[in-house]
């Protein structure tokens, strides 16, 4: 657009970089939140770089929950700094970021045991696993696809055994593994290596002791399903983006290496 430069951006084009709405940004310069502090020659309105960045501020802040009057005061303290900005969002991420991992991890292995057939009263659901919100779907897909089995008899065999102890034990012995994938894949540990094996090892033989003589033939047709099955991989996925296919490789690596 006419006059605009690479230091100053017109509405419509903040509009365009950041996914705000002409609409909300207008509504931020109604309230004085946040000012195109220039004009082009041709009399546009224009961000300075400075304006940018208090727009980066607030919509983080707005991201994190905070209400607008509140934004305010904060990106108006004349105390705190860009840097000081960045690293109190940057502790509110992780905190939020920490809960909703957390969150998933719960998610993740009460699908998997509601699939290996886990029932738990909907109180129980909730002292243990965090939600009663559950995908009976899940259970009733894999008794159709899979209660012919022996190995789908032996896990509904010992999860009638459980208490909401044993599934309280389950569940802290699993999410701790699914950190421990999470860190390596976070870290760039080949999903080939020693320490990625290991982890899918454990992942097979903690399958054998809470529900079924998982098999390395099994466990293979497992890690396949992951990919295979959409909602499998984004139980990973929500956790790390490429998790689901990290896991898939390590146990198809580990599986030749142990037989």
């Amino acid at each position: 657009m006419e006059g605009e430069s690479a230091e100053e951006l017109t509405v419509g084009r903040v509009a365009g970089l950041s996914g705000v709405t002409v609409r909300t940004l207008h509504h931020y310069d109604q309230i004085g939140l946040v000012c195109p502090s220039g004009r082009t020659a041709a009399g546009y309105r224009v961000y300075s770089p400075a304006d940018l960045e208090r727009l980066r501020q607030v919509l983080v802040y707005r991201e994190l929950g905070f209400p607008l009057e509140e934004i305010r005061a904060l990106v108006s303290d004349p105390g705190v700094d860009t840097a000081a900005h960045l690293r109190r969002q940057r502790g509110l991420l992780v905190e939020r970021g920490e809960r909703l991992a957390a969150m998933v991890a719960a998610i993740d292995r009460h699908l998997e045991a509601r699939a290996m057939g886990m029932r738990l009263t909907p109180e129980e659901q909730l002292e243990v696993f965090g939600t009663d919100k559950v995908g009976g779907e899940w259970a009733d897909e894999a008794e159709h696809r899979f209660g012919e089995t022996d190995a789908y008899q032996e896990s509904q065999r010992r999860a009638a055994s459980y208490t909401k102890d044993d599934w309280a034990r389950l569940k802290a012995e699993s999410d701790a593994a699914l950190r421990a994938w999470r860190e390596a894949l976070l870290s760039g540990l080949p999903a080939d290596g020693p320490e990625t094996t290991a982890l899918a090892e454990e992942h097979r033989q903690h399958i054998t002791r809470w529900f079924y003589d998982c098999g390395y033939d099994i466990h293979v047709g497992l890690a396949e399903m992951y990919l295979a099955d959409e909602r499998f991989t984004q139980v990973y996925e929500i956790v790390a983006p490429g998790l689901a296919r990290y896991v898939h490789d390590a146990i198809l690596a580990n599986a030749p290496a142990r037989t």
